[in-house]
């Protein structure tokens, strides 16, 4: 029955309701169907809508009504309720009918509903399972039938086992092998390559196109065997893409995501050879760093291609680059994006002077190497475009015909950054998508899944190679660091210096005079340096645990690769320029940050010296009281002088000046104000300050002294005193305060110098790896800090020496390390862009790599990037990855993102998600975290009850709770989440309330960033909170099918091929076509196969007490379910094998198991009962021959017809949401993308499933079908 749910306040119920006022002789229903008024005649107890012809009953509250009044007329109206009672509807037959607790309104119930609100007075209602029963029962007992009305049909029972099973069939099947070793389908050109290369499961299920494409360099190549036969296949596709055009007239591309280490840059190599031979002799590269000018160099002599040449952009002037002085006619121009976008102080641009050179006719190569570093085209709302983003999309616009080359391991980590590949034709004219952002639109509504079909479309169109290097042999381990004791010591006091730091800036703020710069960049200085302080402590608390870990591995002959992201050049520089170049020790780059952000960002007030002095004063006063306009100062001040030398002495130069720069009429006449009478102007004085015109008689005592230029009358000059006095006590105040702010911003910086903080890590690991003779060092830096010959202090020292230039010290480090002659080398992203440090069979060093990240990069392209540093091609050995945690919550925000990007990096880089290494369980930037973001922030400020018990309480003990809500709400406070604080009165006393922004309620970025500055016992609990409440959130989407989990594996014991597959679609560019693929599947398990695996179980030792055979407690259309249940991964919880659709993805937790089912002593009966329904769920649902569904159904049926749509889906996406739009179960309307193998010929195919019911209207909206020849 409804039963309310949750702990809402119960209101007296409302008198049961009346029914509604109708016209005489009839009453009035709303229809269940349209909701429209109908008129239902008296004594009439069923009836057809007819606007929406749904056949309906009345409801049993007018029933009786109906049938006792008859044709008789109406009873008198009953008093009116106090609330109007519920409108009736009429019964939908479809649905369940159940009371409201509350207003006891008859509601209509979806089958399976199992929580809801009354649409009549809101209450949230339960359906209660086992009183169901007992209600059905009751009600059918009970009620006397009605004249004229058939016997009822008992409604339909609620199978629970039904409900779990239609979960588990929602959420899909088991996530299966990841990569598949891969060879080239269609070609059998070249060697095999070196290493083992595997290709995602789901790309492998897609066909390329036939190659038709004939290399003009292919007998070369076998001479040779300078390219590998994956190579060779990328050539000959990419060259056969060539050839096309896009419906808007351009050439189109090819995407090389071939993973870190295959070889692109060989295979670019040769593609420009191949087009050299093709007489197209000139070529432009674009690439990340203009080191790997060498590189490319090298790859194009391994080709063979020593003919041709390489020019440097960089080291060329911007003049045309085929003018004499330059001369060059042919060959590769080489150049970054850097220079892409860079231009002369004359204004001649880079990317002007290449695209003279090219030609606007132009069909050479266009290759965009890394081309990753173009991404953020198409921002997230509110940025802006990146100037190289830009210009890669307008060479491409200029040079239409040009045969362009997308190359990246790391391409299209998100598909927002897929916004420059306009060469594809995945949007545009001739394409399912006008512009981009419609092709983003369905990404982003898809998930995971879609992202994996566009890199099987690409694939299948012919546009797209995606090969990585084997994982096989490399290990990936994430390491918690934990901090040491005086670490812990070190951040708790950094952390609370943070927090009164703020306290002071605040209070310091609140001085500045309105002239200073708003503090709001004040603020984000503080949080840019406070996020920067706290994840250089995270690193410097891993450092001893990477030197041991280092240490260790050049102890069993490895050599070892550390790799971070900053350097901390910039502290170091500072401090060398403050202190000199010999220091005591190394410089402490936390200590460094914090001093120059107290000391350049402080809030001190105005020096009072900078006041304007007295004569200045004056001058404004004067301004400021200027009467008459129009008349200047200078005029004035003349008059009086011609007035007081009017006894004759005067000489003719004055007055004919005065007359001159006057230009008032000295006849003037003006009143004098004190008695009010008239007289010529050059006799009355007129007030410097207040402008007054006065008789030098008329003042009090009368003026008889000369009249100075600055003459003021009494009362200004008594205001002009007070003034000077308010103003020296302003100044003195004003300088009171500047010296106190003086003292205290020296006291901060004293404290900051008093701190005990960690120093710069490079120097610190360099140092105590044996300093710069052991440690091979590829970074950005130009300097460092090495200890002193005498043991004593640091001296700071340039990086390289006479021998090797600045420009060339990376390469010479990167030579010492694979010579062997240094066995550590630190890399950082700046320093080690498309560098090779595997355990290559050429080198030298072939010891193991030991690949530790001390830090990991801010997102995941960079972080792949940084592992393929040290897993290639050629290499004698796969590394040895070790992550770097500490386990602060708060740090776990780098991971996160990285996590985040390797899913949804691994789903088109590699076309499917699970190809990265698994970093998902710290993934929390997602739409699930930030839910449980604003779950957590409204529990702690009270709004919302929490929904988990937090860390460290017991629900038992509310005080505990209230303690922690303070807490955290104390520790939110102190690190700028909660704003606006009060302290309450009155019945919250001693309460804190404030408010959280809402753009901060989701930005799970900015808690973990500010979490981290926050110390450890609280930073860890507030963190252990937020992923418990995350945790729930994905467990409830998961019970209720709503989660992406990109694509699934439709297991089964036998998936047959039915019939031919029908193509419905083909595309008019590369020929590929979507097929629809109809397979019959076997799920169940037999009686001997169940038995014997519980038999084996016995036999090991390993089964538990509780493992056997079970059934349900209750019975359903007279029958009982039956089940397998063993003990799974964990004590308490059981895997579980159900006859019909053998072995379930979800784990039942023992509480569930017993209060569900019970277990079978004997086994006849088990066997007899497995036996029926393994036969049963052959023909029908679980839900019975009266399933509403019908034959449509699939819930717990073991014998089924599964439709996946094959091959090309893009171009037929709108189409298909379309169709699958209309269904009616809430699981068949979303897409899913589903993954399965025949079990007769091992055929593999991936693609959309299609769910029976919506076959034909899929087909419909296709417009049209036929057999595959």
């Amino acid at each position: 029955m409804g039963q309310p749910s949750g702990p809402r306040t119960q209101v007296p119920p409302l008198p049961p309701p009346a029914p509604a006022p109708a016209p005489p002789g009839s009453c009035q229903v709303r229809c269940a169907g349209c909701h429209g008024i109908l008129s239902v005649a008296p004594g009439m107890t069923e009836f057809i809508c007819p606007k929406c012809q749904l056949p309906q009953m009345l409801p049993p509250e007018l029933m009786a009504n109906a049938a006792a009044k008859g044709p008789s007329p109406p009873a008198p109206a009953p008093p009116p309720p106090r609330r109007p009672p519920p409108q009736a509807q009429g019964i939908d037959p479809t649905k369940i009918q159940l009371p409201c607790a509350r207003c006891k309104a008859i509601l209509n119930v979806p089958h399976g509903l199992s929580r809801f609100a009354c649409p009549q007075c809101g209450v949230d209602l339960a359906v209660d399972l086992s009183k169901l029963q007992h209600f059905f029962g009751a009600s059918s007992s009970g009620a006397p039938s009605l004249p004229g009305m058939p016997p009822q049909e008992p409604p339909e029972e609620i199978n629970e086992v039904a409900i779990d099973v239609e979960r588990e069939e929602d959420e899909g099947g088991p996530v299966g092998e990841t990569f598949t070793d891969y060879c080239p389908p269609k070609l059998s050109l070249g060697q095999p390559h070196p290493d083992p290369v595997v290709e995602t499961s789901s790309l492998s299920a897609v066909q390329p196109p036939e190659p038709t494409y004939n290399l003009k360099i292919i007998d070369e190549l076998d001479e040779t065997k300078a390219l590998s036969c994956l190579q060779i296949e990328t050539i000959v596709y990419a060259c056969q893409r060539h050839l096309h055009h896009l419906e808007n007239g351009s050439r189109a591309g090819f995407f090389i995501g071939d993973g870190a280490g295959v070889g692109k840059g060989r295979t670019i190599a040769g593609l420009i050879w191949e087009n050299w031979q093709r007489r197209r002799r000139k070529a432009l590269w674009i690439s990340v760093g203009s080191d790997l000018k060498f590189d490319a160099r090298r790859d194009l002599d391994d080709v063979g291609a020593t003919c041709v040449e390489v020019h440097a952009l960089n080291k060329l002037p911007y003049s045309k680059l085929d003018s004499k002085a330059v001369g060059i006619k042919d060959g590769v121009v080489f150049l970054t994006y850097s220079s892409l976008i860079a231009s002369s102080e004359r204004g001649r641009s880079r990317l002007q002077q290449l695209v003279q050179w090219c030609g606007s006719d132009f069909d050479g190569l266009l290759v965009f190497d890394e081309c990753h570093k173009a991404k953020n085209l198409v921002p997230e709302a509110g940025g802006q475009p990146t100037r190289t983003g830009e210009a890669v999309l307008e060479i491409q616009a200029r040079l239409p015909e040009a045969r362009v080359i997308y190359c990246s391991a790391t391409g299209a980590s998100e598909p927002r950054n897929m916004g420059y590949m306009v060469r594809l034709g995945l949007w545009g004219a001739g394409t399912s998508f006008s512009k981009f952002q419609d092709f983003l639109g369905v990404l982003d509504k898809g998930g995971v899944g879609a992202l994996e079909l566009v890199a099987m479309d690409m694939k299948a169109r012919g546009m797209y190679v995606c090969r990585t290097l084997s994982y096989k042999g490399a290990e990936f381990e994430v390491i918690e660091a934990p901090l040491e004791e005086r670490m812990m010591n070190m951040y708790k006091k950094a952390a609370e210096f943070w927090a009164e730091l703020r306290v002071e800036l605040l209070s310091a703020s609140a001085f500045l005079s309105e002239e200073k710069p708003n503090t709001s960049q004040i603020w984000r200085l503080y949080w840019a340096s406070h996020q920067r302080f706290f994840r250089h402590m995270c690193m410097s608390a891993k450092v001893p645990v990477a030197v041991r870990l280092a240490k260790q591995a050049l102890a069993e002959n490895k050599c070892v690769v550390i790799g971070l992201q900053s350097t901390g050049e910039a502290r170091t520089e500072e401090a060398v320029t403050k202190y000199g170049v010999e220091l005591d020790d190394f410089v402490s780059g936390p200590r460094e940050l914090l001093l120059k952000l107290v000391e350049e960002n402080y809030p001190v007030p105005l020096k009072p010296d900078s006041i304007p002095g007295e004569e200045s004063v004056k001058e404004l006063q004067r301004k400021r009281h200027s009467a008459t306009p129009g008349v200047s100062y200078k005029g004035r001040v003349r008059k009086v002088a011609k007035w007081q030398v009017s006894d004759g002495e005067s000489d003719e130069g004055s007055l004919a000046d005065s007359d001159q720069e006057s230009t008032e009429s000295d006849e003037e006449f003006q009143i004098c104000e004190i008695c009010n009478s008239e007289e010529e102007k050059k006799m009355l004085l007129r007030c410097s300050c207040c402008s007054r015109l006065v008789h030098p008689a008329c003042l009090v005592p009368p003026w008889t002294e000369v009249v100075s230029d600055d003459w003021s009358c009494h009362s200004c000059k008594e205001k002009t005193d007070e003034y000077f006095k308010a103003r020296d006590a302003y100044i003195a105040e004003l300088s009171k305060r500047y010296e106190a702010a003086q003292e205290r911003k020296l006291k901060i910086l004293e404290i900051i110098r008093s701190l005990d903080l960690p120093n710069n890590p490079l120097d610190d690991i360099i140092d105590q790896l044996g300093g710069p003779e052991n440690v091979a060092e590829m970074t950005g830096r130009r300097g460092m800090l090495v200890r002193a010959s005498g043991g004593k202090g640091v001296i700071y020292q340039a990086r390289n020496t006479k021998e090797v230039t600045m420009e060339m010290i990376n390469m010479h480090e990167k030579q010492l390390f694979m010579d062997g002659k240094k066995l550590v080398a630190i890399i950082s992203e700046a320093g080690s862009a498309g560098v090779s440090l595997q355990a290559d069979r050429r080198a030298l060093n072939q010891h193991r790599r030991v690949h530790l990240t001390l830090e990991l990069p801010w997102s995941a392209d960079r972080a792949i990037q940084q592992f393929g540093r040290t897993h290639r091609s050629n290499q004698a050995s796969a590394p040895q990855y070790r992550l770097l945690f500490t386990n602060l919550g708060g740090e776990r925000r780098f991971a996160s993102i990285v996590a985040k990007r390797l899913e949804t990096l691994g789903a088109l880089t590699q076309g499917d998600r699970r190809a990265g290494p698994s970093l998902s369980a710290f993934n929390y930037d997602s739409n699930y975290g930030k839910r449980a973001l604003m779950m957590m922030y409204r529990g702690i400020m009270e709004q919302d009850p929490l929904a988990v018990v937090p860390p460290g309480c017991s629900s038992e003990n509310p005080a505990s709770i209230q303690e922690f809500i303070t807490k955290a709400k104390a520790a939110l406070i102190s690190v700028g989440i909660v704003r606006d604080t009060i302290l309450c009165n009155g019945k919250d006393s001693g309460k804190i309330s404030g408010r959280i922004v809402d753009s901060d309620m989701h930005d799970v970025g900015r808690f973990l960033n500010r979490l981290l500055g926050l110390p450890p016992d609280i930073q860890n609990r507030l963190f252990e909170l937020f992923t418990s409440i995350l945790d729930l959130l994905i467990h409830n989407a998961r019970n209720e099918g709503q989660l992406d989990s990109g694509i699934v594996d439709i297991k089964a014991n036998i998936i047959e091929m039915q019939g031919q597959p029908k193509t419905v679609h083909v595309d008019s560019l590369s020929g590929a076509s979507t097929v629809l693929f109809t397979f019959t599947i076997d799920r169940g398990t037999t009686w001997e196969s169940a038995k014997a695996l519980l038999d084996d179980r016995q036999k090991d030792g390993a089964s538990s007490v509780n493992d056997g055979f079970y059934e349900s407690k209750r019975e359903w259309m007279g029958r009982r379910h039956f089940m397998l249940a063993v003990e799974g991964s964990a004590a308490g919880v059981f895997k579980i094998i159900r006859p019909a659709v053998g072995e379930a993805l979800r784990e039942m937790p023992s509480s569930e198991l017993k209060s569900k089912y019970r277990k079978v002593s004997s086994i006849e009966k088990a066997s007899k009962g497995w036996q029926d329904e393994y036969e049963v769920s052959s023909k029908q649902c679980m839900h019975g021959p009266k399933c509403k569904v019908g034959s449509y159904c699939t819930v717990g049926r073991r014998l089924q017809d599964v439709n996946v749509l094959g091959g090309l889906i893009f171009p037929v996406w709108g189409t298909i949401e379309k169709a699958l739009s209309k269904q009616a179960r809430q699981s068949h309307k979303r897409i899913r993308v589903v993954r399965l193998e025949t079990t007769t010929d091992n055929q593999r195919i991936v693609g959309l499933l299609i769910p029976n019911a919506a076959v034909e209207a899929v087909l419909q909206d296709l417009s049209w079908v036929h057999d595959v020849d």
